[in-house]
């Protein structure tokens, strides 16, 4: 006999999934879904909005946040992978948070937490480690976190993880990336020149041409775009914003698979075509704490952007440090894209070689030093001294409780991220079915 309750974890956990993923087509929902598939981290990436379904209202945060000091810009999806190498301009390569698309104002929390329990699974699926090793690994991180908090918050908030920056594994990493990566490499990628006209390479797997309509209307609306711009980009003019070709950027991303995306091609700020940067033009839906929102707290959204490509960008230019100058927003139709250039040293760390518990707590280290130091730059954009009230309420609050602080955070991220693994079976009968 089967008996219908309120806590049937499966049926939500499904509910909440196909009703987040309506507006997919057929296609990108599966697409999407094969993608989750893969293993339970992998789901974790898919499904953003089931995290803050769990744990938007969860009591826990009052112990040690949910007050006015405590609260900041968040990243809103602080998983492993939305870390990674960036540099445009400079040609210099940083390592941090690199996607923004959930950012958000809120309680510090929801990123540490979200981020602890990604390392959990994580390091759940490493065939190196033992299965418990997260132990040893989570409070190498919680306390890099607050050690950060703790040191002048002018100088922490205006640091970056670059070479000269870190040591051990991430500064080879960074090192080797800049060996290997830039901006002519990007470019040979991604475009080739016809006629000594630089343009996207025909055929590629990952873009698709434009009908000429929509094409011309991007242009048009990459026109009105640079009114966005903080006027930090180097060589700005009209003749720089030359659009060479638009394309449609296709199967890109886990949880964000399936929004309208573009490349455009754009003339660089020298004379030759070497230089050339490529805008990447992303349809922004609400951030996935926007969806658990009473009444009230979207009321108060709606007074603080005037729309999701806006917010896009303030949370990007709160958080990042040297953040991309050419972050901005466009309108097509009643759409609202993000707009930001695609970095020439885009790269993910590469978790996989992570290999014993002593390279994942230096790494682990470096994640909550970078968390911190976003936090504290986010928190200096919602307000003037608001990195050192922020600093000083999240202190205040964890370091007279350390070790219940740290006990609480390990316990949270490891029986959620049971939760997930639990949730992720669920999910794979349920596509089996």
């Amino acid at each position: 006999m089967r008996v219908a309750t309120a806590h049937n974890r499966e049926e939500q956990v499904i509910e909440a999934l196909e009703g987040f993923n309506a507006s997919l087509s057929e296609t990108f929902r599966h697409q999407k879904y094969e993608r989750m598939a893969a293993s339970a981290f992998s789901f974790y990436r898919g499904s953003n909005h089931l995290y803050w379904q769990d744990l938007y209202r969860d009591w826990h945060f009052s112990l040690f946040g949910g007050v006015t000091a405590t609260q900041t810009w968040l990243q809103g999806d602080a998983h492993l992978h939305n870390f990674g190498a960036y540099g445009s301009h400079d040609d210099r390569v940083r390592f941090g948070l690199d996607d923004f698309d959930d950012g958000i104002i809120g309680d510090y929390q929801y990123d540490l937490w979200r981020l602890l329990i990604s390392v959990v699974l994580a390091v759940g699926e490493s065939e190196a480690l033992k299965p418990d090793a997260h132990k040893e690994i989570l409070p190498a991180l919680i306390d890099s976190y607050l050690d950060t908090l703790q040191q002048d918050t002018a100088a922490t908030a205006d640091w970056a993880a670059m070479a000269d920056t870190t040591d051990g594994r991430l500064q080879a990493f960074l090192i080797k990336l800049a060996e290997k990566k830039g901006r002519v490499r990007m470019l040979e990628k991604w475009t080739s020149c016809e006629q000594g006209e630089r343009r996207f390479t025909a055929g590629h797997p990952k873009l698709e041409p434009l009908p000429e309509s929509e094409y011309q209307a991007i242009e048009q609306a990459l026109k009105d775009y640079q009114a966005t711009l903080a006027d930090e980009v180097p060589g700005h003019s009209h003749q720089h914003f030359k659009v060479k070709d638009i394309a449609r950027r296709l199967s890109a991303g886990t949880g964000s698979l399936g929004s309208d995306r573009f490349y455009a091609l754009v003339e660089g700020d020298g004379s030759g075509d070497h230089d050339d940067v490529i805008l990447d033009i992303k349809a922004q839906q609400p951030p996935a704490a926007w969806w658990v929102m009473n009444d009230r707290e979207r009321q108060e959204y709606a007074r603080l952007f005037i729309h999701e490509g806006e917010r896009h960008a303030l949370a990007f230019q709160a958080m990042a440090r040297h953040p991309d100058p050419y972050v901005g927003w466009l309108e097509l139709g009643e759409q609202r894209f993000s707009v930001r250039e695609r970095s020439p040293f885009k790269a993910d760390y590469p978790t996989d070689k992570l290999v014993k518990p002593k390279h994942w707590r230096q790494m682990a280290a470096v994640w909550g030093r970078i968390l911190a130091a976003s936090h504290l730059r986010g928190a200096r954009a919602l307000s003037e001294g608001g990195a050192d009230v922020f600093a000083r309420g999240v202190l205040d609050l964890a370091l007279p409780k350390r070790e219940a602080f740290t006990e609480l955070l390990t316990s949270m991220a490891q029986a959620y991220a049971e939760c997930v693994e639990q949730d992720y079976r669920s999910f794979c009968n349920y596509l089996q079915r």
